[in-house]
């Protein structure tokens, strides 16, 4: 009997969706990192790091939930601008516009939470970023909730990040601004509040949860940060950039998936 975790990384890879379980699907939060990790290990791909979502209020009304979730962002699916993006229909993609950092150092599991200080001073860089979302399940992201979404790669089709800026303490993430148009035409528009009330603190979310874990997370590792512009549906032939002002462009032109 093929499992779920199969299920969706055969939809991922090769495309297509597939209805909600008739059971429901996973039960609970440790369930749905279970899924996820099979999910993972059947790609037979590593990691840059983690995305994490729904750390706006419009993201959490999407899914239905009050926190966040996180998923790995894995190697094939990880790309820099300007990129081309191959995207499924039936996955009903999305763009979020959002800001990932970088991590310096390792911030290994420990007794003790960590602060926003100690991950601030963790970060060697930060980017603009566009997270490509979707979801493998048939209907997209609206009411799958945050557990069918944890499990089917916490809904991550693709991230691309812009230039890296590694003198960034000087910017004033959580009033940044964001603008990401379609086509050469502005869509959406957000600030770095919108992540948590600040970006580093979905950075701090992440560190304990991975702390807790007893994996921690690596130097050199990417986080990407939960939207600040909201969702713009997409779809072969768009041509999407998300202008982070003084911190640089993203830029993804969209092809169409082919299935196997």
């Amino acid at each position: 009997m093929t499992t779920l975790a199969e299920q969706l990384w055969t939809c991922r890879r090769d495309g297509s969706a597939i209805d909600i379980p008739a059971d429901g699907g996973p039960s609970d939060v440790s369930a749905a990192l279970e899924i996820q990790r099979e999910a993972v290990a059947l790609s037979g791909l590593g990691s840059v790091g983690f995305k994490v979502g729904s750390t706006s209020a419009e993201a959490q009304k999407v899914l239905g939930t009050t926190e966040p979730g996180a998923s790995p962002v894995l190697f094939d699916y990880f790309f820099e601008s300007p990129a081309k993006i191959l995207v499924d229909v039936a996955h009903e993609p999305a763009v979020e516009g959002e800001f990932a950092l970088r991590l310096a150092r390792d911030l290994p599991p420990r007794d003790e939470e960590y602060s926003f200080d100690d991950v601030w001073d963790a970060v060697e860089g930060v980017a603009g970023a566009i997270e490509v979302v979707g979801s493998r399940f048939v209907g997209g992201l609206a009411g799958k909730g945050r557990l069918l979404t944890t499990a089917d790669f916490g809904a991550n089709i693709a991230l691309a990040v812009g230039p890296w800026t590694s003198d960034w303490k000087g910017f004033d993430l959580a009033a940044h601004e964001v603008h990401v148009s379609l086509d050469g035409t502005v869509r959406e528009s957000g600030i770095g509040a919108r992540a948590l009330g600040h970006p580093v603190n979905v950075l701090q979310w992440l560190a304990n949860k991975q702390s807790q874990t007893g994996r921690g997370l690596l130097a050199g590792e990417i986080i990407s940060t939960g939207t600040c512009t909201g969702l713009l549906s997409v779809a072969p032939g768009d041509n999407v950039v998300a202008d982070f002002g003084a911190l640089g462009q993203v830029e993804i032109r969209f092809l169409r998936q082919p299935h196997c």
